[in-house]
């Protein structure tokens, strides 16, 4: 991974990402969580590629601010772009885009783990 590369992924607003499904408001509107979700999704694909089997990205922190609603059939663009890397710890700046302009921004980090001793843990807490 190199500081500095960047990712877009494309996305259009459909009726299953409005926040009144999503239950984080009561509005037919593009819901926060959902694209905190694009953003995190755009994160890991950036990252995932250039990890060795085995090992992948977990979020660890989310701080984005949605500046701007979006609604039905909006095309999006969400663009991540890593900033720093310290060790396993990831930071990435995030934005989110539609036909008007930005809507959303801030800041995402990920934890690089490997995934069977990840889920050893997990399981053990059962």
């Amino acid at each position: 991974m190199t500081i500095g590369e960047e990712f877009i992924i494309e996305k259009v607003v459909e009726a299953g990402h409005f926040a009144s499904v999503w239950g984080s408001g009561g509005q037919d509107v593009f819901a926060t969580p959902c694209m905190i979700a694009f953003m995190e999704g755009a994160c890991l694909q950036l990252a995932q590629k250039d990890l060795p089997e085995g090992q992948t990205t977990v979020g660890t922190r989310v701080c984005v601010d949605h500046v701007k609603p979006s609604g039905l059939n909006q095309r999006l663009r969400i663009h991540a772009k890593l900033v720093s890397i310290d060790g396993r710890q990831l930071v990435f700046q995030v934005e989110a885009y539609d036909e008007d302009g930005l809507i959303g921004k801030g800041m995402h980090n990920r934890a690089i783990i490997d995934t069977e001793r990840f889920m050893k843990k997990l399981n053990s807490k059962n």
